[in-house]
Order: structure tokens, then sequence, then C-alpha cells
């Protein structure tokens, strides 16, 4: 018997779908399942049958096969044109949908920087377990029939013979959303950990306040531990502080890139701001809604981070007090000469004071906006999603839903 064309065709599986945050997932894998109407092309099968599955409720659109410019050897994408399509706040467009090889639409969007670099990282990923990248592209058609811009949305990931992972659980009131990687909460709480060792060890050796024993009493070698134990801890602060470096350069997840780390990019955003401090100062009742860190929030995190590091380079500079017969050791104490010992230690006990202010608003703030706006942000740092309604529009991310 001979298998027939249908029987051998190769069956075809989506997977998750990426986006630079333009767009959601499920829009990205909207756009990609724009086709002919009853295209049998594998591909156009299964994107159709998987966004059927994921999302019942985004209506499927197809596309005339006169508006459909095939990919060839030469062009490594197809190039759609759909018309009046229905984009975000009820308005119609006509768009051309690039859909096809993900370096050759790179090329074609001019992607570069960061996001270029963020979107090789999550095509790398996705490749590693077997999956293709479909790189998704669209372009707004003006009023003169001219094709503006292609901007890169992100991509689609299409295995054959796999199971697909789900996009999206389907409409509800309530949508859980993954904001926090595993890493960022295993560095939080590993902080959290460490600059609580430092502290206390620090306070204790600034300050002896027990164990020292009466005026020419022996006091043993507890001196000796607890300072064993702050340099030790120390040392684990430095690792992880280099570790947050790298992820920021090297992160597949834009949460943890560096251009994060300074949220004032627009006009905007310092609009924003303002909005969120009469927020906090009780003057507004609705802040700007944000899925990760609100412009206050991450300039003071930003904040914090420098602290930090000013207080791990203070640190070493003292440990280096000890070590100034090895010549890298004595290259790290420079600092000593300019500011002598005592400024550097009062400036590390200063750090150390201003850190413990820092928590104790940071616990207040985080429950105060977990209270009120009722998000889980708490609880997102142990299991890193947070909720919110269907609908809701982030400053900072796609539509929810």
């Amino acid at each position: 018997m001979t298998a027939t064309a249908e029987e051998t065709r190769p069956k075809l599986a989506v997977g998750g779908a990426f986006t630079l945050r333009r767009l959601s997932e499920s829009q990205v894998m909207a756009l990609a399942a724009i086709s002919a109407p009853d295209s049998d092309d594998p591909v156009d099968v299964a994107l159709v049958e998987a966004l059927a599955e994921y999302r019942p409720d985004i209506e499927g659109t197809t596309a005339d096969p006169a508006d459909i410019d095939p990919a060839t050897p030469a062009r490594r994408y197809s190039l759609t044109r759909v018309r009046h399509l229905r984009l975000e706040g009820g308005i119609e467009r006509d768009l051309v949908i690039m859909r096809g090889n993900l370096r050759d639409v790179m090329a074609r969007t001019g992607l570069k920087g960061d996001d270029k670099a963020l979107v090789r990282s999550n095509a790398t990923w996705a490749q590693n377990r077997g999956w293709r990248p479909l790189a998704i592209a669209t372009a707004v058609v003006g009023a003169d029939d001219s094709v503006g811009s292609f901007r890169f949305q992100g991509f689609v990931s299409i295995g054959e013979g796999k199971t697909g992972e789900r996009i999206d659980d389907g409409p509800a009131n309530w949508a859980r959303i993954r904001v926090w990687s595993a890493s960022l909460r295993l560095q939080h709480w590993s902080n959290v950990a460490v600059i609580f060792i430092l502290s206390c060890t620090g306070y204790y050796i600034m300050d002896p306040f027990f164990g020292t024993g009466s005026p020419g009493e022996a006091t043993g070698f507890l001196m000796g531990y607890v300072r064993l134990i702050h340099f030790a801890a120390a040392f684990v602060w430095l690792l992880i502080g280099a570790t947050r470096v790298v992820v920021a350069f090297t992160s597949r997840d834009p949460m943890l890139r560096w251009n994060r780390l300074w949220p004032l990019k627009s006009k905007e955003d310092v609009r924003n701001l303002g909005r969120t401090i009469q927020h906090y100062a009780l003057i507004k009742d609705e802040p700007p809604l944000y899925l990760g860190h609100n412009p206050l929030q991450q300039l003071t995190y930003t904040g914090v981070y420098v602290l930090c590091f000013v207080q791990m380079g203070t640190g070493l500079v003292l440990f280096s007090l000890f070590h100034q017969s090895s010549p890298f050791w004595a290259f790290i104490g420079l600092p000593m000469h300019w500011l002598s010992v005592p400024i550097l230690r009062l400036i590390h006990t200063i750090i150390m004071f201003l850190l413990w202010i820092f928590v104790i608003a940071h616990i207040y703030l985080a429950v105060r906006a977990d209270s009120l706006e009722r998000h889980g942000g708490i609880s997102s740092m142990i299991n890193g999603g947070v909720w919110l309604r269907s609908g809701a529009k982030p400053v900072d991310a796609p539509a929810v839903g």
C-alpha cells in the first residue's frame, strides 16, 4: 500500500512564542497564523490549530491568496498583506506581515543592540531544545499604498513531532503572568541572607556588645570567628554581585537586562514617575500600571545597586589592610591612602545603616502595594508570577489576555 501525501506530510507542533513585549505572545501567534483559507501547508495548519486550541477567544484571520508573496530560496521569508486588520483600540489598518527565517527577518528589520541580543538568546534557547524559530515582523500600509518600515515583533517555536507548550490558558477574569525568573529570585533571597549575616557580624565588629567579659578577662577567639563569618559572607556577596552583572548582559529575560536599571527613557516615563510619587503620597488613587518595577521602584533599586557595589568596594579595601605584602591587595588598598582608614570605615558603616533603612521601607511598601493592588507582588518573589485582570494594559508590557 502506498502512503498518501497527507500521511507522509510531517506533523508539526507549536511551542512557546517569544515577544519583544510590543505585542503579547498570543498576538504574535495570531499574526503568524494568518494564511490563505484552507491552506494545507504544515506550518499554517500547525499554527491555526494551535491558535484555536490555546486561544479560542481570538478569531483567526485569513488572507487573500493574491496578497501572499511566498518565500523563495533567495528570500527566506514570506510577505502577507492583511486588509482591515483590527488593531488595539479598535483601529483597522492594512498590515504586511513578514514571516520566515529568523536571521533573514532580523536583517530585514535592522534589529540591533539589546533587542538583537535578547532575540538571539531566546532563539538559541529554543533551538537547543529542538524548536525552529519562525520570525514575525510587521509593517503598516499607508493611505497611498506604500509599505512602511518593518518592525520585529517576535517568533513562534515550530517543531516536528513535538508536544507544544501552552501559550495561554484562555480567557479569564484574572491572568497569572510570570515576571521574575528563578535565577533572579535565587539572587534576591541570597542577597537577603548574606546582607543579614554581614549586617549582624559587621555591627558586632564595630561594637562588640556581648562576650567581651570583664576588664582584663580573656575573651577567647570570638571576634576572630565573627570576622571569619563576615569575610566569608562578603566573598559570597561579591560572587552574587558578579553573577548579577553577567546576567544583565546575557539573560534571555527582558526583566533582567541592563537597560531595565534605568527606567526614565522617555518623557512619558518621567510623567509616570511623578504619578507614582503622587500615588505613594496618597494624592492619586491609581498609579500607572507596571508589570515589573515602576519608575520610582527601579530608580530606588538602581540606587541600592550602586550603594551595594560601593559597600563591596570599601569592604575589599578594608580587607586589604592586612595583606599589603601582596601587590594585588596593595593595589586594591590604594583608596586607603586617599581617604584614610577611619573615613573608609565610616563610609562602610553609613552604607550598612542606609541598607537597613531601605529594607524596612522596602518591606513596608511591598506589603502596602500587595494590600492595595492585590496582584500577589510579595508571593511573586517566591513563585515568580503576579496576577492582573484580563484586559489590563501595563506600561511596560502588552495588554493582558
